[in-house]
């Protein structure tokens, strides 16, 4: 059989921790602009931010739900991951070490 037409196997870890953590990732990078005004409220009014950010929160909290439970999001997510972990079986270097750039003044 074709390695593209058996059906991939995910560890407990990868389904349970490592993907949800990409999504989140996704999600803060998707919801920016409400992490960004939370801050500021929650930098603005220092120990009072619990009364005084909760309207900033929920949107927050609403914006990045709504995109963990995205199944659309969670598959991309998937995805990215098979190929980074393809990549790291094909190589052997982690994607953190692929990603840094290499001096060219060696």
């Amino acid at each position: 059989m074709e390695a593209a037409s058996q059906e991939v196997q995910l560890r407990h870890v990868e389904k349970d921790v490592l993907i949800p953590k990409m999504v989140r990732e996704k999600a803060r990078e998707l919801c920016s602009d409400k992490v960004e005004d939370f801050t500021k409220c929650c930098q603005e009014n220092g120990f009072f931010m619990v009364v005084k950010c909760r309207a900033e929160n929920t949107a927050l909290k609403e914006c990045l739900t709504g995109h963990y439970r995205d199944s659309t999001l969670y598959e991309e997510c998937k995805q990215e991951y098979l190929k980074e972990r393809e990549e790291f079986r094909r190589t052997g270097i982690p994607s953190k070490k692929r990603q840094q750039k290499v001096p060219s003044s060696m």
